[in-house]
């Protein structure tokens, strides 16, 4: 009886060891944030596009007009929609966390106001189109969203005002038969918190 109860025990644990195997995902923290730069100025590697000083990026943050308290009224320049910071999507291809050039301004502006304001906090909502299984979009979910917090730290944004969550694919805006309509499922959405 001592014999078949271990024997049970280690079967068990042998299957549990398995079950975590199957389910292992690559940790994130040694994965740097890809940062596609397809300008024709860029004839660097990809790792110097993918790991820039901070000091670098932060020279090219453009002028963002902030005017008095950020979460007052009319003049929230979050809300304003001529404010690049009225805009709040990271959009992304298919299948990847690579965050593309043409957002490098949105993320700029939005790194420079949240170093304007130490107060403010940004909820980053990774989402996904409906392709794949559950688990992989919301892996893939958080992907994007740690990527463009990685662009937000690399300009100097402390983890204190970044928060990242994954809703995969629950947040579809509709059941898609093509590209052209999952594209926008394929994107990360830039919340602030107490808006």
């Amino acid at each position: 009886m001592n014999r078949l109860t271990w024997n049970a025990k280690l079967l068990s644990g042998l299957a549990m060891a398995l079950v975590l195997v199957a389910c292992k995902s690559t940790p994130m923290v040694d994965k740097p944030a890809a940062v596609e730069d397809k300008s024709p100025a860029a004839a660097k590697p990809a790792e110097a596009a993918v790991a820039p000083t901070a000091a670098a990026d932060t020279a090219a943050v453009k002028e963002v007009v902030i005017e008095g308290n950020a979460t007052a009224g009319a003049n929230n320049p979050l809300k304003d929609p001529n404010n690049i910071l009225s805009k709040r999507q990271v959009y992304f291809d298919y299948d990847s966390d690579a965050v593309k050039t043409e957002f490098r301004p949105l993320i700029e502006a939005h790194a420079k106001y949240l170093l304007a304001n130490r107060t403010a906090k940004v909820i980053l909502q990774g989402n996904t189109d409906e392709r794949g299984r559950r688990e992989y979009n919301l892996s893939l979910g958080q992907r994007r969203s740690v990527a463009v917090k990685k662009s937000l730290n690399l300009l100097g944004v402390q983890d204190a005002q970044i928060e990242t969550v994954s809703f995969g694919e629950e947040k579809a805006t509709a059941a898609c038969a093509d590209d052209a309509c999952a594209k926008q499922n394929r994107r990360v959405d830039i919340v602030y918190e107490n808006e």
